[in-house]
């Protein structure tokens, strides 16, 4: 009998991957959304092959995919937490605001 591939795997593999590049690029939100979502295919998957692991061959990538979601959503949370002490420490949302608007100037950006 030839083993089938669990379901999610590809799927959550991806979203944990991409989910390193969406911590940097929003704050640790982004991060925080595709880890968390590749998390729980996981974990879906996972309980899928409990109730038939003979059925399944591809539980190495599954345990991967796992990893890779848990160290997302570590780096994600650890991104999300650094955001929110800058805003806190520069003094709200319109201070750190504008905080960036400066440093930009100052890098030779035009700002209205």
């Amino acid at each position: 009998m030839e083993q089938q591939k669990l379901p999610n795997v590809t799927i959550a593999l991806v979203l944990g991957i991409i989910s390193f590049i969406a911590c940097c690029c929003s704050m640790g939100i982004g991060g925080l959304v595709l880890s968390g979502i590749a998390f729980y295919l996981v974990t879906k998957d996972q309980k899928l092959y409990l109730e038939n692991p003979e059925l399944y061959g591809n539980y190495s990538q599954l345990k991967t995919a796992r990893i890779i979601a848990i160290i997302g959503l570590a780096l994600a949370a650890i991104a999300f937490l650094f955001s929110i002490y800058q805003i806190v420490s520069a003094g709200g949302w319109a201070s750190y605001n504008e905080q960036q608007m400066e440093q930009l100037r100052e890098l030779g950006f035009p700002m209205e």
